[in-house]
């Protein structure tokens, strides 16, 4: 042990006294305490209010993070399907030219194998053909550009004969078939 310690620590290994006016160490220990123990005595409603305010801020971003995707999902939705249409309008012309061969038995070989596995991804995507000879004439899905009569008579005004067949994208219709009609005798 040195002289240093020796002086420090008073007889027996006892710390010296404090300087008067100076609190002790134990002293400074309690009062601290009590400070805080009567601080939160005092703070426990705004522990409280606190905490009430932080839930709300919790339940007001959770809000806000499930709309975001839900809006961003939407989105995603939206760009997909704006994708697939842009892409079907484009095949809708090399659908009618396998259509057309298709009527003129020019469709063989393996030829024939493409144009159905293009037909096949077109259905698989939604996309369905429409307007055929007999049907029922809806203006809404179908352009009727000229009138033929039809060898039977007929109570409604029916389709006679399609120039070009229209297509529809699930419930959307993407092109309106062309058509000829016949209408009922007056």
């Amino acid at each position: 042990m040195s002289e240093f310690d020796e002086n420090t620590q008073g007889e027996g290994g006892q710390q010296p006294p404090p300087p008067e006016g100076v609190p002790s160490e134990e002293t400074q220990q309690g009062s601290v305490g009590d400070a805080v123990d009567e601080a939160f005595a005092e703070s426990s409603t705004d522990w409280a209010a606190l905490a009430a305010e932080r839930t709300g801020d919790l339940q007001r971003l959770q809000a806000e993070y499930v709309n975001y995707k839900r809006r961003v999902d939407r989105d995603r939705l939206l760009a997909r399907q704006s994708g697939i249409e842009a892409v079907v309008g484009d095949l809708m012309p090399v659908l009618d030219s396998i259509s057309l061969a298709r009527e003129h038995d020019d469709l063989t070989g393996g030829f024939k194998m493409v144009a159905e596995e293009l037909e096949k991804v077109a259905a698989k995507h939604g996309l369905t053909a429409f307007g055929s000879v007999g049907d029922v004439f809806d203006p809404n899905r179908h352009d009727a550009l000229m009138e033929i009569p039809m060898e039977t008579e007929v109570s409604v005004t029916t389709i006679s004969q399609v120039m070009q067949q229209g297509y529809a994208l699930r419930d959307r219709i993407i092109r309106p078939a062309r058509v000829g009609v016949a209408n009922p005798s007056a």
